[in-house]
């Protein structure tokens, strides 16, 4: 997948007006979780996006590794993105579901490792809600 093409999917999912807020959204959202898993990792789970996506998890990113927990995660998304604290959650949520289209399966696993799911603030079982519900869907579409 092209970054055009990548863009305009998260664009389409978003419902967001124009390219500029798009980008954002990926850009924080991928910054965030760069920040959060260890440089292999981002680089591992990177290496499957488009060239210009997968700097903001990897070159874009100063310090990998950091311990913080999902509502952590969601300050910082919002605070890049300069949207609510919803919005940024649920940007992420269908950001992450679409790099879960694009990368391989243990990639996305070690992701998945890497952050941990309970029923504490640390729940980032949130960020994958959507994937484990089966992925985005158009409802437009069927």
């Amino acid at each position: 997948m092209k970054f055009d093409e990548f863009t305009g999917t998260v664009q389409h999912r978003l419902e967001l007006p124009g390219t500029g807020e798009t980008v954002r959204a990926i850009r924080a959202t991928l910054m965030a979780l760069g920040e959060r898993i260890p440089a292999g990792a981002a680089e591992d789970l990177a290496a499957s996006l488009p060239m210009e996506i997968k700097w903001y998890m990897t070159g874009a990113v100063h310090e990998h590794g950091q311990r913080f927990d999902w509502s952590e995660f969601v300050a910082r998304v919002a605070d890049v993105e300069n949207a609510e604290r919803a919005d940024a959650a649920y940007h992420a949520q269908v950001i992450v579901d679409l790099v879960r289209d694009l990368v391989p399966e243990s990639d996305f696993r070690q992701l998945r490792d890497q952050l941990p799911e309970s029923e504490d603030d640390e729940n980032w079982g949130k960020l994958f809600e959507l994937t484990d519900a089966g992925g985005w869907s158009d409802p437009n579409e069927g």
